[in-house]
């Protein structure tokens, strides 16, 4: 894998560096330049375009070695790939998603809008609109129904799509001034015009924020301060007018921030050293933010698209060695909705609870849902119609009688 990441820094390098756009700029204005000197004084044709020779192209050159310097890089990173993932990918012919083309659409538009790549996420709306007119418009030709919903999810005005937009550029707009200029006034006033919302979600965010501009302003050294307690004061100047409101509720942690002042001069040795000298401070409030304001509009802290990649990145090594067994055996897994091998994922990759039941070893399912049996014994639907054929029956792990009536479904 230490191959792989090493020609991806390289790709992302090359990128970073490239000149491409930059040379394609300057052939675009010597044109339109020369056009302009041709027009004003046509008698200088031929002066003008033999000028305009060298430029040009000393810049198709340039775009051209920087072409061939990312082409390079993408064909060793592929040969990396390669090396390291020998067998093919899986066999796709069980494959949920094929007829949601929609849905992956909107994944990745809305994946492109949290990454902050709004002109691509623009440009991808505007391919897939006029893509789906052009067939709109074949279909209504031959006489055929035509689909009337938006090719990502969206709706049919702009409005939605520029929603997402405002919204996605708001929160980068508050997360570079708080990741790159330690600038928290943003995210508060956010927190505050949003706190109602919050609250009833129970979320702490809004005294997170503040507690962290205390710890700032408490540390802070400042050009024209006079004595080194100046930064101390400022924080209890700000905790005396913004923590008010935090009293019922934070009272024990805002005490514990003012017991901090006495021991200013020497924090590192105090009680309140962790609390102060917390390197992961604003990345913490940064993560926090994102995912309460992603909660507000209703999506989840982290894209779906990204996590679905690395569950399945996860996941892939073990589907290969299954499909490797299948071959040596002769056997298919015919299943749609459950793998036939079970996937270790990480706990933030779990989001919805499972039973197995105990006595067919099948995931339940709602068409297949666990039922509790009155001796409190949980077994699938399935296998509660197969032991009991409608008649009293004996649970399979105690001694104790019941009749298929008196199971209660369970919900997960």
């Amino acid at each position: 894998m230490d191959a792989i990441q090493k020609e991806h820094d390289k790709i992302w390098n090359i990128s970073k560096q490239n000149k491409t756009i930059g040379h394609v700029d300057d052939i675009i204005k010597a044109l339109q330049k020369a056009r302009d000197t041709i027009g004003n004084d046509p008698s200088s044709r031929a002066m003008t375009l033999a000028t305009l020779q060298n430029p040009v192209k000393a810049s198709f050159d340039g775009m051209f070695s920087n072409l061939k310097d990312a082409h390079g890089g993408h064909n060793k990173y592929t040969r990396a790939l390669d090396k390291v993932f020998k067998e093919k990918v899986p066999s796709n012919e069980i494959d949920a998603l094929s007829s949601q083309s929609t849905l992956i659409n909107r994944s990745i538009y809305l994946h492109l809008l949290r990454e902050g790549l709004f002109d691509v996420a623009a440009t991808l709306h505007e391919e897939a609109t006029a893509r789906q007119t052009i067939q709109q418009e074949a279909a209504r030709n031959l006489g055929l129904d035509v689909p009337m919903d938006h090719p990502l999810g969206l709706d049919k005005t702009s409005e939605e799509n520029m929603h997402w937009q405002e919204q996605f550029s708001n929160m980068y707009h508050i997360l570079k001034e708080l990741e790159e200029n330690r600038n928290l006034q943003p995210a508060i006033e956010w927190a505050r015009a949003n706190a109602s919302e919050l609250e009833a979600r129970g979320s702490n965010l809004e005294f997170e924020l503040c507690r962290l501009q205390f710890v700032s302003l408490f540390l802070e050294q400042r050009e024209g301060d006079t004595h080194d307690f100046a930064g101390p004061l400022r924080a209890l100047e700000y905790a005396q007018g913004d923590f008010q409101s935090f009293r019922g509720r934070y009272l024990v942690e805002i005490q514990q921030l003012l017991g901090a002042i006495p021991f200013y001069s020497n924090l590192e040795e105090s009680p309140y050293n962790t609390r102060f000298n917390n390197v992961t401070n604003w990345k913490d409030v940064a993560n926090s933010f994102t995912r309460e304001f992603c909660s507000l509009l209703k999506l989840s802290a982290d894209s779906p698209l990204y996590v679905a990649a690395t569950a399945g990145a996860i996941a892939l090594p073990t589907l290969m060695k299954l499909q490797t067994i299948q071959k040596q055996k002769r056997t298919e897994w015919t299943s749609q909705d459950e793998l036939p091998v079970e996937t270790p994922l990480p706990p933030n990759y779990r989001f919805h609870s499972i039973f197995v039941c105990p006595v067919s070893k099948e995931q339940t399912t709602d068409q297949n849902p666990p039922m509790m049996l009155p001796c409190c014994h949980v077994i699938a639907q399935e296998s509660l119609q197969r032991l009991s054929k409608g008649a009293k029956f004996k649970c399979p792990y105690c001694p104790i009688e019941s009749h298929p009536k008196d199971a209660k479904r369970v919900f997960l």
